[in-house]
């Protein structure tokens, strides 16, 4: 085991993390659906966007194990992918941001709508996800 995280500290310094970034891509996106697909339940889905960050995670999932076992998914697929996922992030950001200047006194009752309305950062999860496919793609592959 030690051996194994010397090798990653090694390829990190030299700037290959190439497969670990598409695994943590690949391992990320699941859990973090999982937990967008309970919060947008509890908001009955009542935006058709909602279902985005859901319906792009079993492609970016595919597209991280892929990443990991061949340099040209990693180089081509897992980018793609990964970049609407950042992107689908950032609308969120921008769709929770008008959620809550929406409810009723907007941000003029920040304590409140702050902690009723949509979570107003935590599509940033989808961008920094989505992200690391995207620097995948601009590493070397480990040795």
């Amino acid at each position: 085991m030690g051996g194994l995280i010397r090798r990653t500290i090694e390829n990190v310094r030299d700037g290959r993390a190439q497969r670990l970034l598409s695994l943590a891509t690949a391992f990320s996106a699941p859990p973090l659906a999982f937990e967008i697909y309970l919060e947008h339940y509890k908001g009955s889905f009542g935006d058709k966007w909602m279902w985005t960050p859901i319906v792009l995670t079993p492609p970016l999932t595919a597209a991280g194990i892929a990443g990991f076992f061949s340099e040209r998914a990693a180089r081509t697929w897992l980018p793609a992918v990964g970049a609407l996922y950042a992107l689908d992030g950032l609308i969120g950001i921008y769709t929770h941001f008008e959620g809550v200047r929406e409810k009723p006194g907007g941000f003029g009752e920040a304590t409140y709508n702050l902690v009723m309305g949509p979570p107003l950062l935590a599509p940033g999860s989808l961008a920094m996800v989505g992200a690391f496919g995207i620097a995948a793609a601009l590493v070397k592959r480990e040795r």
